[in-house]
């Protein structure tokens, strides 16, 4: 078998040494590409979806002109190997690819660079349970790592159709609601002081304030009543991060530290609870 499509040893060594060509280079153009990709995200703080995409799409490129040309070494192959490497060859293998979806996700991938709903870095959050930070863009799939660090794998063509929300699109800062009861007979305006006060001194709270809403005059942190319930006074404040992880745990910070402080207070925080009354009957 190897006799007829290779032909000969001098032949099999040809095709060896150019496959092995192909493999190299394209080890050596990832390397090179993924360096100069990372320097340039240092320096200039620069996205790096654009250069992850070309570097996916210009090693297709480079295995299939290597391939493409160690077929032409191949008396039996060279019909194969001019349609690969023929302008008009390379439309009818994509075109081929396009059953199996290749193209399609090839298409969506391309305006997923373009148009920029999400970038490489970003957190994105789709069909309500996936929640994770885009690590990569292919030219087939997109790989997201999701909370637990286990990586999504993606179709080009299924999330480019799906409504998803970018939590890093535009304005990467993201606000904390802080929902606070307190008893009826607790002092309101001091459980309002102290929840205003917490946020504040917060370190990895933001200023959410534009300059002219300072210059206004405007509040930096709102404490307001949003609600009457059954046992408790309803307290809601908002308390801005830089993005999701120090919003996280500038929630979390508050909500311990708010407790305290009204521990201290004597502000009542109301909770559940029942009074069981046993009945002795005498019969």
């Amino acid at each position: 078998m190897s006799r007829i499509i290779f032909g000969d040893l001098q032949t099999l060594f040809t095709f060896s040494i150019i496959v092995a060509l192909t493999i190299g280079f394209s080890w050596l153009f990832n390397l090179f590409f993924s360096r100069y990709i990372k320097n340039n995200i240092k320096k200039l703080n620069a996205d790096p979806t654009n250069y992850q995409f070309v570097r996916h799409f210009l090693t297709g490129i480079i295995y299939l002109v290597g391939i493409g040309w160690a077929l032409l070494t191949l008396p039996n192959m060279k019909t194969v190997a001019h349609t690969l490497l023929a302008g008009a060859g390379v439309v009818t293998l994509v075109a081929g690819l396009a059953s199996q979806q290749a193209l399609s996700n090839i298409t969506s991938g391309l305006f997923l660079v373009i148009f920029k709903p999400f970038r490489v870095n970003d957190r994105i959050k789709f069909r309500d349970t996936l929640t994770g930070t885009v690590e990569d863009i292919t030219l087939r799939h997109t790989v997201i790592r999701d909370l637990e660090n286990n990586r999504i794998v993606v179709p080009n063509a299924v999330i480019s159709n799906e409504v998803l929300i970018n939590l890093h699109l535009g304005d990467t800062r993201v606000c904390k609601i802080i929902d606070v009861g307190i008893g009826y007979g607790s002092d309101i305006n001091l459980a309002q002081q102290i929840m205003k006060q917490e946020v504040l001194k917060h370190p990895l709270h933001v200023d959410p304030r534009s300059e002219e809403e300072i210059d206004a005059g405007q509040e930096a942190v709102n404490v307001r009543v949003i609600g009457l319930g059954a046992s408790s006074v309803n307290l809601r404040t908002w308390a801005w991060a830089q993005d999701t992880a120090n919003g996280f745990v500038l929630n979390c910070d508050l909500l311990k530290n708010i407790k305290e402080r009204f521990d201290i207070e004597n502000i009542e925080i109301p909770y559940s609870y029942q009074n069981v009354v046993i009945k002795n009957e005498e019969n």
